[in-house]
């Protein structure tokens, strides 16, 4: 691990060790409460990789972003989240990864209840995420922030790099150079390949084309193709509607925390009503 301490170069805005002990802790404590007096998972989450049904979630006791919001996921399925800004789109992400309270319905992975578990018991179960923003370690090399990926399992780091540079031939051409000296582009790329480092089966994405240019945008398109393509499931929310659904196999549009519309990436975006009500104000936003 080259001797580095993992604490170093922690992103903006991330709570220290000791404020996440507790924190953890408590969520930990809610999160078996609710396991308890929660009823059996739906029938049909056996039939998917993913399956969340009627969540209620919110940052706030009482103020809810999600009001009964769906999403499915197969093996090896690539899904799109698109909708207005508040719509509730990387709020669903951080609910399914634990990082936002869901106060009703369940989310399970391959039939297991997996609702409100700490992030890192999802990673170890084969769940990744990749934020927005603060998204690697600036003070880190390359090759240290992909350290970090497989921190829980360090012995992965040697066929996990391989497979990473597979996708990102430019992170292993560059693994010593600092992710602080990055453009924004090759950040998400860091980003991404950290979340690749623990072999997931399923990979969270929320808005990684974010602030690029758009040849930088397309690039990031094309990887995440690619990232699919070795079996990853991957679900993405973007605010660049009409290339999402251009290479995603279904997609959902949320609004206002619930499910306005859903199908194949070809037939919303050829919907006329998500075509007036959606891809227009977001191809404006």
């Amino acid at each position: 691990m080259s001797g580095f301490d993992p604490r170093a170069g922690t992103p903006d805005n991330i709570p220290g060790p000791e404020d996440m002990h507790e924190f953890e802790t408590e969520l930990d404590i809610d999160a078996r409460q609710d396991l308890k007096a929660k009823p059996s998972a739906e029938p049909d989450a056996a039939n998917y990789l993913v399956y969340a049904h009627e969540l209620v979630a919110g940052y706030f006791p009482g103020v809810n972003i999600l009001n009964g919001c769906n999403l499915t996921a197969t093996e090896g399925e690539l899904v799109g989240i698109i909708g207005p800004n508040g719509a509730g789109k990387s709020t669903l992400l951080k609910a399914m990864f634990g990082l936002v309270r869901i106060h009703e319905g369940t989310v399970t992975l391959r039939g297991k209840d997996i609702t409100n578990l700490r992030a890192d018991k999802l990673v170890t179960m084969g769940v990744a995420f990749v934020p927005q923003s603060n998204n690697v370690f600036p003070s880190l090399t390359i090759e240290e922030n992909l350290q970090v990926g497989c921190y829980q399992q360090p012995k992965k780091f040697g066929p996990s790099f391989e497979r990473v540079a597979d996708i990102f031939p430019a992170l292993a051409e560059r693994r010593k150079h600092r992710a602080g000296s990055l453009s924004g582009g090759e950040r998400q790329m860091v980003a991404m390949g950290r979340a690749l480092m623990m072999d997931p089966s399923v990979l969270l994405l929320d808005e990684p084309s974010a602030g690029l240019s758009p040849s930088l945008q397309d690039e990031v398109f094309v990887r995440v193709r690619e990232i699919n393509k070795t079996g990853v499931t991957v679900i993405i929310v973007e605010q660049n509607a009409s290339r999402c659904l251009q290479i995603v196999d279904r997609g959902y549009v949320l609004d206002q925390g619930r499910n306005a519309y859903t199908g194949t990436g070809s037939e919303l975006a050829n919907d006329p009503k998500v075509i007036e009500l959606y891809l227009g104000a977001l191809a404006q936003s």
